[in-house]
């Protein structure tokens, strides 16, 4: 069952197109990613749907009902975790649940239980009497998880909510993530920039650029759009930029990035040939340390449909 229906959304700022014609089903109890560079049109879809903003065409149903026609009724499954930190930094992380869950209506014995099940699936309980402005980056974060989970809500948005945080709170969020999705059956959409994050987490996931439609699908569904394409990873003793030039004009090379001592290629599968690549190697006096071909990433889909790469 699908517990949100995205419809042939459109939105205009001024002349502007930044939302041209989304659709896209998720069903109860996914893990659906969205994913696309920073100005892609992510966030301000996501203020469509939790009716912060009006979209020019379409429509949007969340538990089988229509965000703009029955606004209230659509919220009440609805949890938002948005880029922009909502937490008062004067107080203790325990004082901010408190106000958000009486804000959600919660009551005495209901909100401190509430509470204690915040602090504890974000991995806050310890600090749960420090002032907020004591708090890393990512422990803000983690608590702004926390804010958006007291009332339980059926479907959780969290928009790029691991920008800027230490690898130990991603983690926690990764695993907050899951826990919700396993236990309580939680609708997660998750939005990012970052494609190993969503290739970890989600099943689903809708890629989208410049306000379009750029993949839809689930992930094997997805790589299977350049399914022709492979990725090249060769271990030499030394790379110079002749070399790299020399590579990079091959037909059957899409894209070369370089480390110190790696070269990694995206590759046409059906018109590589490793014989063009060996002889460039050999010319350049550069000696292979290993090779191996595999499968393209999310990373690498974007860069074969749109021809850039994702963090351009």
């Amino acid at each position: 069952m699908n517990i949100i229906e995205i419809k042939n959304i459109s939105k205009k700022f001024e002349d502007k197109l930044v939302l041209d014609n989304i659709s896209f089903n998720i069903e109860e109890g996914d893990i659906f990613g969205l994913i696309g560079p920073n100005g892609a049109g992510k966030s301000t879809l996501i203020n469509i749907m939790t009716g912060l903003l009006d979209s020019n065409n379409g429509s949007i149903s969340i538990g089988g009902f229509d965000i703009k026609k029955e606004p209230l009724k659509a919220k009440e499954f609805l949890g938002l975790v948005p880029q922009e930190l909502a937490l008062m930094e004067n107080i203790s992380a325990y004082d901010n649940l408190e106000f958000f869950g009486s804000l959600y209506g919660l009551k005495r014995k209901t909100l401190k239980e509430k509470i204690g099940y915040a602090l504890d699936i974000t991995g806050l309980t310890e600090k749960r009497n420090d002032k907020v402005k004591k708090f890393s980056g990512g422990m803000k974060r983690r608590l702004n998880l926390a804010a958006a989970i007291m009332h339980e809500p059926k479907v959780l948005i969290l928009d790029e909510p691991t920008v800027g945080i230490d690898p130990q709170s991603r983690n926690h969020i990764f695993e907050f993530i899951k826990s919700v999705n396993r236990e309580r059956n939680a609708t997660i959409l998750y939005t990012s920039h970052y494609m190993e994050e969503v290739e970890y987490l989600c099943n689903n996931i809708f890629i989208m650029d410049e306000g379009k439609e750029i993949a839809y699908g689930n992930k094997k569904t997805v790589k299977s759009m350049i399914s022709d394409n492979n990725k090249v990873n060769l271990r030499v003793d030394k790379i110079n930029k002749d070399l790299i030039s020399n590579i990079e004009l091959m037909d059957s090379v899409i894209n070369c990035d370089t480390s110190p001592d790696e070269i990694k290629l995206l590759v046409k599968g059906d018109t590589f040939k490793l014989e063009p690549l060996l002889k460039i190697l050999e010319k350049n006096n550069s000696i292979i340390k290993s090779i191996n071909v595999d499968e393209p990433n999310l990373e690498e889909v974007f860069l074969s449909l749109t021809g850039k790469n994702l963090r351009d």
